[in-house]
């Protein structure tokens, strides 16, 4: 049997449809039913409603240990899509306690519990820095804690380590950091408000660029990685490099709404952020642009797929296309 935590989320919702899909059997972790709906929301949208019934539905939380006994009976394989993803300094403690302490946590159960092999997902905000005499980034760059890191990247960086604890423990691990990942139904959640924020009128772009890729990639190259002889490795999953300027403009395309037409720069962005914490910070508003946030639109990070490419000889959709999947 195959665990899947974080099933309620983006990837988690759409690896337990695939694994379904494979005939595999899955334990789902949740811990509220409306965490169930959303991803019942997800088979119906694909017209896989006769597989929701299929889900090993187990309420668990990854900070609560005795949860967690209940969750691993049974279980061979574990797929670790569980975190918090936040650039709000309020959540510095939270991020620390959900990707660090709970990774944590179900390492330790995976070890006790003789698990087969961890796939555990990252992000590419936990690779490490550039070198001054390098351009792209891929898995070799190494972590320097003397640079400046948010606390969601420190947080999964922290995860990633106890990881690489657990493979010297004897634990078989695979680590993938996925870039921006794009999908369908969690507007409101992660990477999903970037459709909200377009379909509502966003009036600025700027042109920092990133990793971009699709869940339905995400998903398919979990699966690949964790029935192979693959372990100890990590792997970059990005579709392709987009500047934010091309995808907003992308997205108001798909969902034939007016694109953006002011380029903030870094002086109205450093302005923005500043805006935020006032309201933030004495009037109670959610942070929705940070000082971190507003760096990380400016810069210009160009991320590898190489190695997972050869690794499987693995085709990406493109974003463009995937986003006319959507819009269908």
């Amino acid at each position: 049997m195959v665990l899947v935590t974080g099933a309620t989320g983006l990837v988690g919702s759409h690896l337990v449809l695939h694994l379904l899909e494979q005939g595999q059997t899955v334990k789902a972790l949740f811990r509220s039913k409306k965490g169930k709906q959303k991803v019942k929301t997800v088979f119906e949208h694909y017209n896989k409603q006769e597989l929701f019934g299929k889900i090993h539905w187990c309420q668990a939380d990854i900070l609560d240990i005795p949860s967690l006994e209940v969750a691993f009976q049974d279980v061979n394989y574990v797929y670790h899509c569980a975190a918090l993803i936040s650039f709000d300094p309020k959540d510095e403690e939270n991020l620390r306690k959900i990707n660090i302490e709970g990774t944590q946590n179900i390492i330790s159960f995976c070890i006790d519990f003789k698990i087969k092999k961890l796939c555990y997902v990252s992000s590419i905000a936990a690779l490490g820095d550039l070198l001054p005499h390098e351009t792209i980034v891929t898995e070799e760059c190494e972590w320097n804690p003397e640079m400046q890191h948010n606390d969601y990247a420190i947080s999964k960086y922290g995860a990633e380590m106890e990881v690489w604890r657990a493979q010297q423990e004897g634990l078989d691990v695979i680590v993938v950091n996925p870039g921006v990942i794009l999908g369908p139904l969690f507007w409101i959640d992660g990477s999903g408000e970037i459709y909200t924020k377009v379909k509502n009128g966003l009036p600025f772009y700027t042109k920092g660029s990133t990793g971009f890729v699709c869940v339905g990639d995400v998903v398919t190259i979990l699966s690949l990685l964790m029935q192979s002889d693959i372990a100890g490795e990590k792997f970059i999953l990005i579709s392709e490099n987009k500047t934010y300027q091309e995808l907003v403009f992308a997205i108001a395309e798909t969902l034939q709404v007016k694109k953006p037409k002011l380029h903030a720069g870094k002086f109205l962005t450093s302005f923005a952020w500043r805006v935020d914490w006032f309201l933030a910070t004495f009037f109670g508003k959610k942070r929705t642009l940070t000082k971190d946030l507003a760096s990380a639109l400016h810069s210009k990070d160009v991320y590898s797929n190489e190695k997972i490419i050869k690794q499987l000889d693995y085709k990406f959709i493109e974003t463009d296309a995937y986003l006319n999947i959507l819009k269908n």
